[in-house]
């Protein structure tokens, strides 16, 4: 099983950072998307639970059974990357 790089874990956390302010969640509309998942197909096991998890309905199966998000409506929060059982999902800056 792959683990979760530091780099990774620092920048869900920065972002979580950004959207936490005095004890209350600010909109999700007002931050900045600074990271979108990324799939790794060598590692996925393609068991759905980021589909399954995701609050926004924004990842969807795609033809070859592997799993994508939809960038407009993602929020970037990183549920998906922290609930992967496999460690194939990465949150990866926008470029």
């Amino acid at each position: 099983m792959a683990t979760k790089s530091s780099k990774q874990m620092t920048a869900v956390s920065k972002l979580l950072d950004q959207l936490i302010k005095d004890g209350k969640v600010e909109s999700f509309s007002a931050v900045e998307k600074p990271l979108k998942p990324v799939w790794d197909k060598l590692v996925c096991a393609r068991c759905a639970l980021c589909y399954l998890y995701c609050p926004d309905a924004a990842i969807s199966r795609q033809a070859d059974g592997y799993f994508d998000a939809d960038q407009d409506l993602c929020k970037s929060c990183g549920i998906c990357h922290r609930e992967c059982w496999f460690g194939a999902i990465s949150m990866q800056e926008v470029e």
